[in-house]
């Protein structure tokens, strides 16, 4: 679903006419002309044999041009905004706030119980979706006319979200219509049962669409309203962390890591130590990295760690083969025995593909960190994510 349509003034549902960047260029050039004084002599040459009067007339002409260019100009860089689009600025604002609040009320469990006073589960359910749905519209419809880019960009990728969520939202009466919105069928909710919607909203699942919207939610909270640089206090810490992670993958990925040792007896076994040293290291550098840089604002490190959460979240069953566990919070833990009495010619199979593309993603967080980037950019039209190439990533891309 192509939700947005992403100008760059930074407003949502927006859009920019060929003409009107002709028509730019076309001033551009003009001002340019003026500015250096092209435009004047061409001027007194053609009106070179022509009275004085005259001669007056066109430069006043020429300083009237410059100074309503210099006007357009500095309405451009300074655009006046509407009433409309401050009203959209403070909804989206509010209602960002009051949609963390519905979505936190449905990764409680108190919903999805009875209470003494008579209120069943069921009700509150209901009730609880129904808040939600409607939140969730009235962030989407005051961000079609906002331009707080760096909000936008994370209700576009929260969108984005609820699309991949499509066919299970559908389960319990929620459709997506073509705007973005959403529609309830109440009655398909209620026969859905508490169960399926308590799953969906899990706060345990870190991959679960309620986690998504709710980490969306968090970031498009924290998040500036003008494009100012993020995460200046600790983006060279998180980098590091990032750095270490991909180094730390691309090792487990290696050839050269598995290479086979002769012990005293003269057979060749693998370094199990050396490679044990080698996913103890990976597991450090990954929850280190989530630690510094879960509560980054910036869109491209908050995409790529989703990235990463999704990748391990799809392979947790494999990972476990070898000893290392994922918990609630997305943090592994590995357990030496169980790694070390796995088949290493498994583990350097499952790192080539699961460590290739780890590392590509963490090295992604470390370059968004250590630049700056904007948190508006490096999302699409459709809110999904568009890398943005770097000659220091090449090698990824």
């Amino acid at each position: 679903m192509n939700f947005w349509n992403y100008n760059s003034n930074g407003t949502l549902f927006g859009s920019n006419s060929g003409s009107g960047l002709n028509s730019l260029y076309g001033l551009l050039s003009d001002r340019s002309t003026i500015k250096n004084g092209s435009y004047r002599k061409l001027l007194t040459s053609y009106y070179g044999t022509k009275q004085s009067s005259s001669t007056t007339t066109a430069s006043k002409k020429s300083n009237s041009t410059s100074n309503m260019l210099d006007r357009i100009f500095d309405e451009k860089r300074n655009p006046k905004v509407s009433k409309d689009v401050q009203e959209s600025n403070s909804n989206l604002t509010s209602g960002l706030s009051d949609l963390r609040t519905s979505v936190s009320t449905l990764q409680n469990d108190n919903t999805f119980t009875d209470t003494a006073n008579g209120q069943s589960a069921g009700d509150k359910t209901v009730a609880a979706v129904k808040t939600f749905v409607s939140d969730y519209n009235k962030v989407v419809n005051a961000a079609k006319g906002s331009t707080l880019s760096n909000k936008t960009a994370y209700v576009a990728n929260m969108m984005s979200g609820t699309a991949a969520n499509a066919d299970k939202l559908a389960e319990i009466g929620i459709t997506v219509d073509s705007s973005g919105t959403l529609e309830l069928d109440e009655a398909k909710l209620k026969a859905a049962g508490v169960s399926k919607v308590q799953d969906l909203f899990s706060a345990k699942d870190i991959m679960s669409y309620g986690s998504i919207v709710a980490s969306r939610l968090r970031f498009a909270g924290a998040a500036a309203s003008t494009n100012k640089t993020e995460d200046a206090g600790s983006g060279n810490t998180t980098g590091a962390e990032a750095a270490s992670l991909k180094d730390n993958s691309k090792k487990l990925a290696s050839d050269e890591l598995y290479e086979k040792i002769t012990d005293k007896d003269g057979n060749q076994k693998y370094d199990t130590d050396k490679i044990f040293a080698a996913a103890k290291s990976f597991v450090n550098s990954y929850n280190s990295m989530f630690d510094k840089a879960e509560s980054s604002s910036n869109s491209g490190v908050v995409a790529n760690l989703s990235y990463i959460r999704e990748k391990t979240a799809h392979n947790e069953s494999k990972l476990n083969q070898f000893g290392i566990s994922v918990d609630g919070k997305g943090r592994m833990k590995i357990d030496e025995d169980v790694f070390k009495n796995s088949d290493m010619s498994k583990v350097q199979a499952f790192f080539k593909d699961y460590g290739s593309s780890i590392s590509t993603n963490a090295s992604l967080v470390d370059y968004y960190m250590t630049t700056q980037a904007n948190a508006a950019n490096g999302y699409t039209a459709d809110g999904g994510y568009n890398v943005q190439g770097s000659a220091r990533y090449a090698d990824y891309f």
